[in-house]
């Protein structure tokens, strides 16, 4: 058992990373160590990141112990790259939060500022001033080729750049000079937000946080006007809606909703969030207050503008929306289906259910379904095995037992044969002979039996696709 992370006390008595259990605590015999949890410290990392998006909405995930923040167009809003960084640092420290950050052109120089560095903003003339005199485990390399660098002398990152490159790459591969480019700009290094960008985002930051419901919708339906100016001029409207609530003591809050058809109204937008919040008062915690709402549009669809009219048709289908927008906000978009068919003769493939919000729009007549005999009314997800007596082996069932009773046969209709589908079963898939069977009481089933005699089966399967009636 080995030492992963330390508190300052631990620090000073000299304990590091990576030291064995045993020897730490010969060294503080009343050391108190804590069992390493990575989820845990993942999901805390995560709610620091939730917490960063009240400074840009590009936030990565750096390793484990580390959060990367594309902050391009975004220090003005916060009086400049200094006032910015001094502010991020000082709200972490007032959650109890000991971090180190920096601001620089590039993610290599400002991940090297941060942990190597005492300098918070890098500008543009003093990156290799200020990468020179780092270590080399500053430009993200493994340990192993750390080492094998410190050998041959070179220890610090302006050994590197007196350097040339070729032997260097030829000796220690071509990941050393590219992690050096990365750093001083030569190279592009991506950020991979960990959240899809917003396409339109509005926020409102409080002088007083707020705490109560009323005054929550009030600031969504003026966020959601301020959203209507830019929808417009995109031709589109919303249709996925993300509400951000940042509670004073750092946590935040993600309510998303969906819409049957693109919304730039404010009041229906309004409307959609109270049913939501309806449902969420319970596991809405206002605590202290929140003090940042922002409202995001993460998806779109073209709206085209349309006259008015005063018949009742159109209000009829803006009533049908509604009705769907509201009862999908408040018990979530599973509560309301619509059956869709897919491009398969196989019973359990030939049809599925889709929440209405991600039915797919329909343009011109509806293509034919594929033809196909009557299907039951009842169709299981699943077969179910039944026992059946044939008066011949590749004949209709006598009588079958199934669920415990026992059934005699009456008329029977079939065989109907379905081919498998050998592309997505295998070569070895059995087909299967399907009946229309009624019982001696009137009930009619449809039961099929799964492989066949001349293809060298003994004794096929028989099961319970479904029930007529």
């Amino acid at each position: 058992m080995r030492l992963t992370a330390l508190d300052e006390t631990a620090e000073t008595i000299g304990l590091r990373v990576g030291q064995g259990l045993a020897e730490a605590r010969a060294i503080c015999p009343s050391l108190d160590a804590a069992e390493e949890d990575p989820a845990a410290d993942r999901r805390f990392l995560e709610a620091i990141a939730d917490w960063c998006d009240r400074y840009t909405p590009l936030v990565a995930l750096d390793g484990t112990d580390g959060l990367m923040l594309d902050v391009t167009g975004c220090t003005h809003l916060f009086g400049g790259e200094e006032a910015m960084i001094e502010d991020l640092l000082d709200r972490l420290l007032q959650l109890g939060l000991d971090a180190r950050g920096a601001i620089a052109g590039t993610p290599g120089l400002s991940w090297a500022a941060a942990r190597f560095s005492g300098k918070t903003v890098v500008a543009d003339p003093e990156m290799v001033a200020v990468l020179s005199p780092l270590p080399l485990k500053a430009l993200r390399i493994d340990a192993g080729m750390a080492a094998s660098l410190a050998r041959v002398g070179l220890k610090q990152v302006g050994d590197l750049l007196a350097m040339p490159r070729g032997p260097l790459t030829r000796r220690f591969g071509p990941a050393l000079l590219l992690r050096l480019d990365q750093a001083l700009g030569r190279e592009g290094e991506p950020i991979v937000p960990r959240r899809p960008v917003a396409l339109l985002s509005v926020e409102r930051r409080l002088a007083e946080p707020i705490r109560d419901e009323e005054a929550i919708l009030d600031l969504v339906g003026r966020l959601a006007a301020g959203l209507k100016s830019g929808l417009e001029g995109r031709g589109e409207g919303g249709r996925l809606f993300e509400l951000l609530l940042f509670r004073v003591d750092g946590r935040v809050f993600r309510i998303e909703l969906g819409a049957a058809a693109p919304l730039r109204d404010a009041g229906r937008i309004k409307a959609l969030f109270n049913e939501r919040l309806a449902v969420l008062h319970d596991d809405l915690d206002a605590g202290f207050g929140f003090e940042i709402l922002r409202l995001n549009v993460l998806c779109t669809d073209r709206l085209a503008e349309t006259q008015a009219r005063f018949g009742a048709g159109e209000a009829k289908n803006d009533a049908a929306l509604d009705f769907i927008d509201r009862v999908t906000a408040r018990f979530g978009e599973g509560c309301l289906r619509l059956p869709l068919s897919h491009a398969s003769h196989w019973p359990e493939r030939a049809s599925g259910l889709v929440p209405l919000a991600q039915a797919p729009a329909r343009s011109g007549p509806r293509p034919l379904p594929p033809v196909r005999n009557d299907r039951p009314i009842w169709l299981f997800a699943c077969p179910e095995a039944v026992e059946v007596t044939a008066e011949v082996p590749d004949g209709p069932p006598a009588s079958f037992r199934w669920r415990r009773t026992q059934h005699r046969v009456v008329r029977a209709e079939g065989p109907e044969r379905l081919a498998p589908e050998w592309w997505i079963d295998g070569e070895d898939a059995l087909p299967r002979d399907y009946f229309r069977i009624e019982d001696s009481v009137g009930h009619r089933y449809w039961l099929f039996r799964e492989g066949l005699y001349e293809r060298g089966a003994d004794r096929p399967n028989w099961f319970m696709q479904g029930v007529f009636a």
